[in-house]
């Protein structure tokens, strides 16, 4: 049995922990400044010691259990499994609270800020999920909050942002570049440069340097420990056919798929965004059009040139809208563990208000990506899918009033 509260201490070099290195395959590393080199080896050795340690573990447990409201309901969704002739469940990462998955890496990245004596914590956010996170766990340990976020994200996710002012962040705007997630991250790693003693960065995703993409998908993995406990529960099996999720940066998947990730019996169906299509050059779907370059701190698959210039993504979900994909999910893709599909933008919103019309529930558009591939995943009646609702689709409602004026939907 999987031991689902104390975190493995060891590195293994699995997929499922990368090498002492913080490599998985070709994927992963540090690959950082002279400046942030202090605070990156800070973490590295100290962060598993941690995170495992009795105290944190009782207030990181208390907290997902009386502040996030987990273990989050695993659905049967009746009509959906009818009408694609297979069992499906949703993991309902969106009853946590704030709204997403997200809240489960910022509280135990919150602690761990506190351990290591930081008062100043600041984060990237593109769809706004993340930043309300922060923001929401800064407030509870009354700590200062800064949040990147693009200029582009915060005209097209108000809603989150008027949440984060009223958690007591303050949002920067990112000016540069397509002015979307890409580029609050950028300026998010030049704030910890500029203020690398008293400032923590809490990452959003399984990107950036080692211990990041290690780290948020150990806090992340809460998630697949309940399904399979789950599934024991409801169905007598903790291993389901196929596990399903959207991937930008890839936290809500690496959280999915962890504890099914030495297990290969179980598929693992990573989706990312299209956008207008995959050659249409409005894309982010990374692993599809992307190939081995340094982003962010870590090597992994990113979309660029010939000459290695970053290519702009598009996608009509803010927190898809990412030109690189975490070093877990590039050893998947490139191994072969992992399946990468891609949905369209006009898949995703039919997707979502089809989720809403069978189901009534209103689904993240990030989420409404993974939705969509449901009619490709080639199921039967005896499999059993899950799929993971890694966020509500509250902050997207401009959006999908806009496409409901079009009369599609």
């Amino acid at each position: 049995m999987i031991n689902r509260t104390i975190f493995p201490a060891q590195f293994k070099g699995t997929f499922q922990q990368p090498d002492i290195f913080g490599y998985y395959g070709q994927f992963g590393g540090a690959y950082i400044p002279e400046m942030l080199h202090r605070n990156v080896e800070e973490l590295k050795a100290r962060y598993l010691q941690i995170i495992n340690d009795a105290s944190f573990q009782q207030e990181y447990q208390q907290l997902l259990k009386d502040y996030v409201g987990r273990p989050t309901p695993l659905y049967f969704a009746p009509r959906l499994s009818k009408e694609f002739n297979t069992r499906i469940y949703l993991k309902r990462e969106d009853l946590c609270h704030t709204g997403a998955h997200k809240i489960n890496n910022t509280i135990g990245q919150i602690l761990l800020a506190e351990k290591l004596g930081k008062r100043r914590i600041i984060a990237e956010t593109g769809a706004g999920q993340h930043g309300v996170a922060t923001a929401t766990v800064c407030a509870l340990k009354g700590l200062q909050c800064i949040v990147y976020m693009g200029e582009k994200d915060i005209e097209r996710q108000a809603p989150n942002v008027a949440r984060m002012k009223m958690l007591g962040a303050t949002v920067v705007p990112a000016t540069s570049g397509s002015k979307t997630l890409k580029d609050a991250t950028n300026e998010a790693i030049r704030d910890w440069i500029n203020n690398p003693s008293d400032t923590h960065y809490i990452i959003g995703s399984v990107v950036g340097p080692h211990p990041y993409p290690d780290m948020v998908a150990r806090f992340q993995s809460v998630i697949s420990a309940e399904i399979r406990r789950q599934l024991k529960e409801t169905t007598g099996k903790e291993l389901p056919s196929q596990v399903v999720a959207c991937v930008g940066g890839g936290s809500n998947a690496a959280g999915a798929f962890y504890h099914f990730l030495e297990e290969p019996a179980v598929q693992l169906v990573a989706v990312e965004a299209a956008g207008h299509g995959v050659n249409s050059g409005m894309s982010a779907a990374t692993t599809q059009l992307g190939k081995p370059g340094i982003l962010h701190g870590s090597k992994s698959l990113v979309m660029q040139t010939a000459d290695g210039q970053v290519v702009e993504p598009h996608s009509i979900s803010a927190g898809l809208d990412y030109p690189g994909v975490g070093p877990l999910h590039a050893h998947l893709f490139e191994t072969g563990r992992g399946r990468f599909l891609s949905a369209t933008d006009d898949q995703a919103l039919e997707a979502a208000f089809h989720l809403a019309k069978t189901e009534g529930i209103i689904p993240a558009l990030e989420t409404a990506h993974a939705l969509a591939v449901l009619k490709d995943l080639g199921a039967g009646p005896h499999d059993t899918i899950v799929l993971c609702l890694s966020g509500r689709g509250d902050k997207d409602m401009a959006t999908y009033m806009k496409a409901m004026e079009t009369g599609k939907f």
